[in-house]
């Protein structure tokens, strides 16, 4: 697969590492648009939300757990933090596997459009 999220996964790309478990990694982005931004991607290969099912959608939850331990491990869990994930092209998706960017450390805009 030519996944770049699937070859950082795997080790064949290099990235500094935040979290991992058994089925999430998470790694800050390369190219931050806040103080702090972190990627949380499951290691199961999804394209995109549109991809959920009932089998594999449990990730979701637990990636929104792994936000909030890692919100308070980086000093954003109080001061506040916004959890984005586009899908498809049009909204921004530019890489097609399931994630979500963890933003925060200054106050973020309102106007996403």
């Amino acid at each position: 697969m030519d996944c770049i999220f699937c070859k950082i996964i795997s080790g064949e790309i290099p990235s500094k590492k935040v979290y991992e478990d058994e089925s999430v990694y998470a790694f800050y982005d390369i190219n931050p648009m806040a103080p702090v931004h972190v990627l949380i991607v499951p290691k199961t290969h999804i394209a995109s939300i549109n991809e959920l099912t009932p089998e594999n959608s449990a990730v979701v939850a637990h990636i929104y757990e792994v936000a909030a331990k890692l919100a308070k491990e980086l000093g954003v869990a109080e001061s506040g933090y916004r959890m984005v994930s586009n899908c498809g092209a049009d909204a921004g998706q530019t890489v097609f596997h399931l994630h979500f960017h963890l933003l925060g450390g200054r106050p973020l805009k309102v106007d996403m459009c």
